[in-house]
């Protein structure tokens, strides 16, 4: 088996573990959490919590190295994949990136935005 084929499915298999832990862990706080399925180009995200007033928060959940601003960037695509599928206003629904710390459960997870998003400012 190759060495790098093996690495990717193990790679999957933490990233999916990620994933489950997550949503497991928002839903017991009862946010109302649910796991998107497309993938490639018109990927949704990994997670989406349905908030009070028809609004959105898509979740790209990582298990990996971490780079931020490639992060925020897939995270910015797939808020904007989810709004255009769904017909909706892309202002009703933001993106975090939820990434896992190392030997830390999901309470200790970092979130990353920017302050143009966290602070709700105009583009500039």
């Amino acid at each position: 088996m190759d060495r790098i084929a093996e690495r990717n499915r193990a790679n999957k298999r933490k990233g999916a573990a990620w994933e489950t832990e997550l949503l497991a862990g928002l839903r017991s706080t009862g946010e109302d959490t649910e796991r998107l399925r497309l993938t490639g180009a018109e990927d949704e995200g990994d997670l989406v919590i349905r908030e009070p007033g028809g609004a959105y928060l898509v979740i790209e959940a990582k298990n990996a190295k971490f780079e931020p601003g490639p992060f925020l960037d897939e995270a910015e695509r797939e808020r904007l994949n989810f709004a255009r599928h769904r017909d909706l206003d892309p202002f009703d629904v933001d993106s975090i990136v939820v990434v896992k710390r190392r030997g830390k459960g999901w309470r200790k997870a970092f979130v990353l935005t920017t302050v143009e998003t966290y602070f709700g400012l105009d583009d500039a």
